[in-house]
């Protein structure tokens, strides 16, 4: 993935030719302050989509932790467990 740099007075001067570098490269822009990284600007579908895959990292992560530990049930219980809750809902 390309880093794309600019200038904290780009966001003020060149703020729609920033939002559609982002959109039609589907990169992060990382903003400087004083020439130092401050900010990074992405594009909103790029934003929830990241946010979805930390959201499937965090869960796969606690289901291995999980397993590691010997809190998992047999798959025919869960199933059962499953169908169960799901008549009593009726």
């Amino acid at each position: 993935m390309e880093t794309i740099v600019r200038p904290s007075a780009d966001l003020r001067n060149h703020y729609n030719e920033i939002s559609q570098e982002c959109h039609e490269k589907r990169t992060p822009i990382i903003i400087t302050k004083n020439g130092k990284g401050d900010t990074v600007v992405m594009g909103l579908q790029d934003y929830n989509q990241m946010q979805s895959e930390l959201e499937l990292l965090r869960t796969l992560a606690e289901a291995e932790e999980d397993a590691v530990n010997g809190r998992v049930a047999p798959i025919q219980q869960t199933f059962n467990d499953i169908r169960n809750s799901l008549l009593e809902r009726k």
